[in-house]
């Protein structure tokens, strides 16, 4: 049986009061760090193969749940009367498989030992920001790394010969 990839459920909001960067972002514009924040867990997902649901709490909002694909991410807006923390123990219990993980990021302690014991595994909000950021050196690193050191051009890999016959052709010459 093949190993279906880990799952990593994020309490969104719970994450965007956590990290400074998306809190001041939070102040002025909610949509724009809920962007930022999906942004930042797509480049994550694509890099660990995990598969991300970040669960935004509607519970406040009148109308029924919503869940979407954004850049391959799956966002879920509560249900009605239901709160983030809610939704993340029924995924939680709906995702767990054989030989999968599945990780719960919050920094509610509550939260935290709710997901325990339905055996997901714990990561901080502070936790996820230090993995994302070495993520993120990680792929500079490689990037650096993989850039060509110098140009690679077909003309430094022909005989003299063979450059001669082509500049002729360039030129019209038979």
């Amino acid at each position: 049986m093949a190993r279906q990839p880990d799952v990593l459920l994020v309490d969104g909001y719970n994450i965007i009061g956590a990290w400074p960067e998306l809190e001041r972002l939070k102040e002025t514009n909610l949509e724009e760090a809920r962007e930022r924040l999906l942004h930042l867990l797509a480049d994550y997902q694509g890099f660990t193969g995990m598969e991300v649901y970040v669960v935004f709490d509607a519970h406040q909002v009148a109308g029924s749940r919503s869940a979407y694909k954004q850049h391959k991410l799956t966002v879920v807006f509560t249900k009605e009367k239901e709160t983030a923390d809610e939704c993340i123990e029924r995924l939680s219990g709906e995702l767990r498989k054989r030989s999968r993980s599945i990780y719960v990021a919050t920094s509610d302690s509550v939260e935290q030992h709710v997901a325990f014991g339905k055996g997901a595994l714990r990561l901080s909000a502070r936790e996820l920001q230090l993995e994302l950021d070495q993520n993120r050196r990680q792929i500079a690193r490689s990037l650096k790394d993989d850039a060509p050191k110098s140009r690679n051009t077909i003309d430094g890999n022909l005989s003299l010969d063979a450059r001669m016959k082509l500049e002729r052709m360039r030129r019209g010459e038979k």
